[in-house]
C-alpha cells in the first residue's frame, strides 16, 4: 500500500530513497535522480578528468546506480552513494588523471578547460599558479587528492566527503589539512594563513 502512495505522487515531490523504490515499478522515475544530481557531479568529474571523460563517467555512474539500485540500502544518502560509485570510476581513470596533471605542470595548459572564455584575471592567476598547483596535485596520494578536490571542485561538505570516501569525519579533515599544506608549499608567496 505504501508503494502505491509513493508512485501516485509526482517524482519531483519524492525524496531520493522514495524515487529509488518507485523506480522498481516505474524505471523512468530514476530520471529525476539524474536531473537532481548530475549537474554537480558532472562539473566535478569534468575538473578531475576533463570534458571528454566527464559525460562518459557521469553516464556510467548513473547506469551503475540504476542497475544496482536494489543494493541501495538507504543507510547513506543517495548522493553519497552515487558519488562513491563515481569515485570508483574515477579511480579507474587515476593514471590518466595523473598524466593530465603532469602535462598541465609541464605546459601550463589546463586540459580540463573546454575553450569557453573565462574572466581575464582568472586566466592570468591560473596561468601563473596552474602548473605548480597541477604538479602538487599529481604528487598527492589518490585519497588525499580526492578529498581536496571533492571539497574544492565538488563543493561538498566534510560530512558529504566522509560519506563518499567511506572514512571517519576526522580522517577526512586530516587528509584535507595535509593536502592544503602541500598545495600551499607549491605556491610560494601565497598567504599561508588558511
Amino acid at each position: 500500500m505504501a508503494a502505491a502512495r509513493v508512485v501516485s505522487r509526482p517524482t519531483e515531490e519524492l525524496g531520493d530513497s522514495e524515487i529509488i523504490a518507485a523506480s522498481s515499478e516505474d524505471p523512468e522515475a530514476f530520471g529525476e535522480l539524474f536531473r537532481r544530481h548530475s549537474p554537480r557531479l558532472h562539473a566535478y568529474i569534468k575538473r578531475r578528468l576533463g570534458p571528454t571523460l566527464a559525460d562518459d563517467i557521469v553516464a556510467e555512474a548513473f547506469a551503475t546506480a540504476f542497475r544496482q539500485r536494489g543494493r541501495f540500502d538507504g543507510r547513506a544518502e543517495f548522493g553519497a552513494w552515487l558519488w562513491g560509485i563515481a569515485g570508483n570510476l574515477i579511480a579507474k581513470h587515476h593514471r590518466q588523471e595523473t598524466r593530465m596533471f603532469r602535462a598541465f605542470a609541464r605546459t601550463g595548459v589546463d586540459p580540463a578547460e573546454d575553450g569557453v572564455a573565462e574572466l581575464v584575471s582568472d586566466r592570468v592567476l591560473a596561468a601563473a599558479h596552474g602548473p605548480r598547483l597541477a604538479k602538487a596535485l599529481a604528487s598527492l596520494s589518490s585519497q588525499d587528492r580526492s578529498a581536496i578536490l571533492l571539497l574544492a571542485w565538488g563543493e561538498l561538505s566534510y560530512a558529504e566527503i566522509a560519506g563518499i570516501l567511506d572514512l571517519p569525519l576526522g580522517t577526512v579533515k586530516a587528509k584535507i589539512h595535509r593536502a592544503r599544506t602541500k598545495l600551499r608549499k607549491a605556491l610560494p608567496g601565497e598567504n599561508n594563513d588558511g
